[in-house]
């Protein structure tokens, strides 16, 4: 079955104010450059870039006609952002977009004039890429897909169907990842009785190690945070937890559609239609700086009831009537 719960968006309603027809027409053939973190034949990736191609259809922008849009793919390496970074900043974009932080930051450094729109960005604040979410300042702005809160509704979700849960491990990868989540989810682990069990994993060889490690106490779950090592590895992630039958929230559809037991989090379609909608107001003339970062405004709740059957789960009637998406 399957159902949805709409929430009023930005986008939706910024949009109506600005007329189409005859907007880009009239405009020169501008430039825009896409750094994105993973891979170019990442499926997930790739639906969230067609995304940002309908936003920008939306507001009269059509590539190859009065705007050309360059991407490159990162595959999650730091030094090949960094080298893919310099590179569109070397064709004079009139507006850069980077899809996570390692893009961000990589563009960040290498300009401080060229505007940049971001979305993916965990804690742009602590990651030094702004300094006030309100008035971003600089030449950056863009869309949150997370706040630091939603980590009490992961966790509750864990305790909801498997109440004898006791332990969660935390996955996430210090070095690419801001730790805003780990430090959140320390405040709310307490009210629900559950001991937090961090791992720091940066390969297939740490998750493998840290998820076989988890799994010998019983009444465990796991909270797969979002992190780029993780997306890279996720059907290794689902198979290692499907085998050892852990119980797991993420922060996205993908993950359950790929086999995961469930998920909370935001339409990274939409947030990939709002990134337009910034790059639009800055073609027009707009300035980051005047544009204030916007947070999530569209979640959605999957549930694969295949796999909590697999896991021997009883799903609760209240998380059943809570889904957005139930995958049988």
């Amino acid at each position: 079955m399957s159902s949805r719960r709409e929430f009023i968006t930005l986008l939706g309603g910024a949009a109506a104010a600005w007329p189409i027809t005859g907007r880009a027409q009239q405009a020169d053939r501008r430039r825009i450059g896409v750094l994105v973190s993973g891979r170019e034949n990442d499926p997930e990736m790739l639906a969230r870039l067609g995304g940002f191609r309908q936003g920008l259809a939306r507001f009269g922008w059509s590539d190859g006609r009065n705007v050309r849009v360059d991407y490159r793919f990162a595959a999650g390496d730091a030094d090949r952002a960094h080298e893919l970074g310099s590179e569109l900043i070397s064709l004079k974009p009139d507006v850069l977009v980077a899809l996570a932080t390692q893009p961000t930051k990589a563009l960040q450094k290498q300009t401080r004039t060229i505007p940049i729109v971001f979305s993916g960005v965990i804690d742009p604040i602590g990651a030094s890429l702004i300094t006030n979410l309100a008035k971003p300042g600089g030449n950056l702005t863009g869309t949150l897909l997370y706040e630091e809160s939603i980590v009490g509704k992961w966790l509750a979700m864990l305790k909801e169907i498997s109440p004898a849960m006791a332990r969660v491990a935390l996955l996430t990868n210090p070095k690419t990842n801001s730790q805003t989540f780990n430090q959140a989810a320390q405040v709310f682990a307490q009210s629900l009785a559950i001991e937090l069990v961090p791992f720091s994993v940066e390969d297939a060889a740490d998750i493998e190690r840290a998820i076989e490690s988890f799994a010998r106490v019983p009444n465990g779950g796991v909270l797969v945070l979002p992190d780029l090592t993780l997306v890279t590895h996720r059907d290794l992630v689902i198979a290692l937890l499907a085998r050892h039958r852990l119980p797991a929230v993420y922060q996205a559809r993908f993950w359950v559609a790929g086999g995961g037991l469930m998920s909370y989090g935001t339409d990274r379609i939409v947030a990939s239609r709002q990134v337009a909608y910034y790059v639009d107001r800055i073609l027009r003339g707009e300035h980051p700086t005047d544009l204030p970062v916007q947070g999530p405004t569209k979640f959605e709740t999957t549930l694969n009831l295949r796999t909590a059957n697999a896991l021997g789960l009883a799903v609760p009637p209240g998380l059943l009537v809570a889904a957005d998406e139930v995958i049988e």
